[in-house]
């Protein structure tokens, strides 16, 4: 009996952005053309993930297939060869990948077609950059708000800048895109208008000042409290003129005192040493 498919229970490792949309591409291109099937492969497999709470840990790594019988397996069971968990399954190593050929040298840049130029040189930094620009934007929640203070051109600008793979190492690493030469003389030309508290603040930070202005809000419609602001703004009005005399005053005092005239003994001395010398 030949065996279609078997299972794999081990840990799945997840997909990045261009895997999926390549899974996605070849899914589409498949049923518009022949699929190639190689015949010397005997079964294919399906990755599941482990799971200590559903599974038993003898398949773990193992690829794992229950076969229809009539006969009872656990017959002829033998615990001293096999263990209770594995009646009625086939258990096999799962085969080594077969080996990865080296990828071939990048084209001549100045010699080869747009397109080669392109998946050769453009997408091996942009795809990665999108990819970061997505898990970004799903951080600042994005997906979930009309307006964020996210900026994808702005991210994938000090993204790019970063991990150019012609600038030289380690002196891009910490530069943010105020620091960038070309972004300071785009930014002198044409200045951008500050973003409004609502895309600065976060939620924690906005939910703390609302409560803030909640509470002091509910402190001030306190009776004693408005009888206490009312007597400090009617204090504040009845002396609001004795304010301006004492500020009249020591303004007055600070100016006769830099503009003084000059002692009356120095005019005496000055007149006795002229008569000595007559």
């Amino acid at each position: 009996m030949s065996v279609a498919s078997a299972k794999v229970y081990a840990d799945r490792k997840p997909k990045s952005l261009w895997e999926k949309i390549c899974d996605d591409f070849e899914a589409q291109r498949i049923e518009y053309e022949d699929q190639d099937i190689d015949d010397t492969a005997s079964l294919t497999t399906d990755v599941t993930q482990f799971s200590v709470s559903r599974h038993t840990p003898i398949v773990y790594g193992k690829m794992v297939h229950s076969p229809p019988v009539d006969s009872n397996v656990a017959e002829n069971f033998n615990p001293a060869v096999s263990h209770p968990a594995a009646i009625g399954l086939n258990l096999l190593d799962r085969p080594k990948p077969k080996p990865t050929t080296p990828a071939p040298p990048p084209p001549n840049p100045r010699e080869c077609s747009a397109k080669e130029y392109v998946e050769s040189y453009i997408f091996p930094t942009l795809i990665p950059a999108m990819h970061a620009m997505l898990e970004q934007a799903k951080k600042e929640r994005c997906f979930k708000r009309r307006r964020t203070k996210f900026n994808a051109c702005d991210f994938l600008t000090e993204y790019l800048y970063r991990n150019n793979p012609q600038g030289q190492e380690g002196d891009r690493k910490d530069t943010a895109l105020e620091e960038i030469t070309f972004v300071k003389e785009h930014l002198t030309l044409h200045p951008r208008p500050p973003l409004p508290l609502s895309l600065l603040w976060s939620e924690e930070e906005a939910a703390v000042k609302i409560q803030s202005y909640w509470r002091g809000h509910l402190a001030r419609t306190v009776p004693e409290i408005q009888e206490l602001r009312q007597w400090q703004r009617d204090w504040r009005e009845e002396n609001a003129d004795a304010r301006r005399d004492v500020e009249k005053f020591w303004h007055e005092q600070e100016n006769r005192d830099a503009v003084s005239p000059r002692p009356k003994s120095s005019l005496k001395l000055k007149s006795v040493n002229t008569r000595v010398q007559y």
